[in-house]
């Protein structure tokens, strides 16, 4: 299981000032954990860097342009045409760009044979029905159900390579960063090196005007909100592929596809519904998803808000449970007391995602244990499933650490079950469920400690239990 440990920030480790390098417009990755951002491929014409907004964009349509001009000279499955526009298709994952789902780890997917077939055999279909345009492949996603966000991004970074490695060495000879020669499909480029990779990897820096939540192209559900709002494209989609506005399921995208389709008309239709969507970059001031409010975190909680841990000179279990307990008193502290509630929150009605709350956690404790110089080091699970927080001094000083938001319809079934499990194979009895209350609580509480105390009344070990407040506070200054 990936898990993030000592996250280092490329301005952090190559001692550029924060607001120097926001000047440059590239994003500042996280060397060692994905960000959950992607490359948007309908966001190049219009970025503000010229590298992109010309040569990649160009390269980028030239390129599918080939791909169409390979499938119409293709007059069987696997014929010479047929066999190079398949090649052109091997999207394998760039290492170095530090987007996506990955969390803790730096390198995706490839496109694999059989969705190379699919993706062909549609775009085959589409340019039957005279379609040319090569944005027919960045509707893709609507129309396949294993293409994501993160294909699409490894789709363009693969094709427009050579300008992000440009745009990376550029910002790297402005900063003095040193390079080093690596090799993507036969050609070389010079990159700074990963120095948290094992691996010898690069690190590819990405315009943050060409990076999105999830690409324009991606879900029915936002092209159908999209289309609804232009009284011609509701026509044309009314028309030709009604079905849109009820898009859900798998099922919904089967069929939609078979009305796409059907005729030029219908994919007509879809395309200009897509391209009549805004397509924004993300909000990297706002941070309206929370995917980085935690790296601001992990820099300035400990000095705003000191804490300080006394470290006996032996650690054990006990002494590690105590030091554990502190963190999570003053993570409470902070929450409850300090305003670090609104990091938890999308907008004044709806919180973000458990996994948010889950990382601002991390960067509260990763913070004061590296401030405190102690031996042990919080770490973050990125799988589903896993317990989110071990804190360990060798094999047998383990600590766990588990966050549920009172949305969660399993936060009472997690503490009953999971954290119990979670201890036998972690092989430690020490552990806290720590529950945040964003809304929608009921019984939850009361059911959750009925079960502690019936397992307590058993002689059964049991998990502590911490709820924390966590709904938006009003500020002093506007209280009556």
């Amino acid at each position: 299981m990936a898990k993030i440990v000592n996250p280092v920030l490329f301005s952090d480790f190559f001692n550029i000032e924060l607001e120097q390098f926001e000047t440059l417009g590239a994003f500042n990755p996280t060397l060692n954990v994905d960000t959950k951002l992607f490359i948007d491929p309908l966001l190049l014409e219009n970025s503000s860097i010229e590298l992109i907004n010309n040569h990649a964009n160009n390269r980028l349509t030239s390129y599918f342009e080939d791909i169409i001009t390979l499938l119409k000279a293709s007059s069987s499955k696997g014929d010479l045409p047929w066999r190079e526009a398949d090649r052109r298709m091997e999207f394998h994952e760039i290492p170095g760009t530090c987007l996506g789902y990955g969390a803790a780890s730096i390198r995706g997917s490839a496109f694999g044979k059989k969705l190379r077939e699919n993706l062909l055999n549609t775009a085959k279909q589409i340019i039957s029905l005279g379609i040319e345009n090569p944005k027919l492949f960045i509707l893709l996603p609507l129309l396949e159900n294993d293409i994501g966000p993160d294909r699409i991004s490894d789709m363009t970074t693969k094709v427009i390579l050579p300008e992000l490695a440009k745009y990376t060495l550029h910002i790297s000879e402005e900063l003095s960063i040193k390079t080093e020669q690596y090799e993507f499909d036969g050609k070389t480029y010079l990159l700074p090196k990963n120095p948290i990779e094992r691996n010898n990897t690069p690190i590819i820096l990405i315009p943050k005007d060409i990076l999105s939540k999830l690409p324009v192209a991606t879900d029915w559900s936002e092209v159908a909100d999209a289309a609804s709002k232009n009284s011609t494209i509701r026509s044309q989609v009314n028309q030709y592929i009604g079905h849109i506005w009820q898009a859900k399921h798998r099922k919904d995208k089967k069929k939609l596809k078979e009305n796409v389709l059907s005729s030029p008309e219908a994919f007509n239709a879809l395309l200009n519904a897509v391209q009549c969507q805004p397509a924004p970059s993300y909000d990297f001031i706002s941070d309206p998803s929370g995917l980085l409010s935690w790296r601001q975190l992990l820099k300035t909680i400990s000095n705003d808000y000191p804490l300080e841990i006394q470290q006996k000179e032996n650690l054990n279990i006990d002494s590690v449970s105590d030091i554990v307990k502190k963190i999570n008193e003053q993570f409470q502290f902070l929450i409850e007391k300090r305003g670090l509630s609104k990091l938890l929150w999308r907008d004044k009605i709806n919180s973000h995602h458990e996994r948010v709350s889950q990382m601002v956690y991390f960067a509260v404790a990763d913070s004061y244990c590296k401030a405190n110089n102690l031996d042990i080091t919080p770490e973050a699970d990125t799988g589903s499933g896993a317990v989110d927080f071990k804190f360990s001094l060798g094999y047998e000083s383990r600590v766990l650490v588990e966050i549920k938001l009172s949305t969660n319809p399993n936060v009472v079934s997690g503490y009953e079950k999971q954290l119990a499990i979670y201890a036998i194979a972690e092989k430690t009895k020490r552990a806290t469920y720590l529950v945040i209350d964003v809304g929608r609580m009921g019984n939850k509480d009361r059911d959750i400690l009925n079960i502690m105390n019936f397992n307590r009344s058993k002689g059964k070990p049991t998990s502590d239990i911490i709820f924390v407040d966590g709904s938006l506070k009003v500020s002093a200054s506007k209280r009556k």
